[in-house]
């Protein structure tokens, strides 16, 4: 051995020693009942404590409606879902013992789909709160006269108006504001 290269066993203690971020996100079935989506989630973090990791941060499961279908065969045969509990746990775990959490999660029914990944250290100090950031684009029905006469006079104020006029004597249009 010289003195620029390290044993490959040697080298590979230095750097599994070390505990990695990881993000577990998923979705769970929306044919399982309300109640029992919290005990998936507890599951899925107890198996993660199991396997030596630590949860350092989560976003308990919530239902939303999915931008497309998923497809998958359940009971005999191919079921379709446009909606589910979608969640996520953030945890550091020894890289040697990742694949015992991965067998869990592929072994549980409850999962429609699943994704882990390896986090930077910008994403481990940046977590994306996914249910904050879609209460926003929530869209509200307002049946109240004299709240909906509220709200539009509030948004008629931010509103810009474009007026568009033909140039004499050209095919061309010209927006104003």
């Amino acid at each position: 051995m010289n003195d620029n290269t390290m044993p490959a066993i040697e080298a590979q203690g230095v750097v599994d020693r070390e505990p990695v971020a990881y993000e577990l996100a998923f979705h769970v079935l929306p044919t399982v009942a309300e109640g029992e989506v919290e005990s998936v989630f507890s599951s899925l973090k107890e198996h993660i404590t199991k396997a030596g990791g630590e949860v350092f941060d989560t976003e308990a499961p919530e239902r939303f409606d999915l931008a497309y279908e998923i497809v998958k065969y359940l009971e005999g045969r191919n079921r379709r879902f446009s909606s589910a509990y979608f969640g996520w746990i953030r945890f550091r775990l020894d890289p040697r013992t990742l694949a015992a959490v991965t067998e869990t999660v592929e072994g549980e029914k409850r999962l429609l789909r699943y994704l882990l990944i390896r986090l930077t250290k910008e994403e481990e100090q940046a977590p994306f709160r996914f249910h904050e950031s879609i209460e926003k684009t929530k869209v509200t029905t307002i049946t109240d006269e004299v709240i909906l006469d509220e709200v539009v006079a509030e948004v008629e104020g931010d509103v810009v108006v474009e007026e568009e006029a033909k140039v004499a004597g050209g095919d061309e249009e010209v927006k104003s504001v």
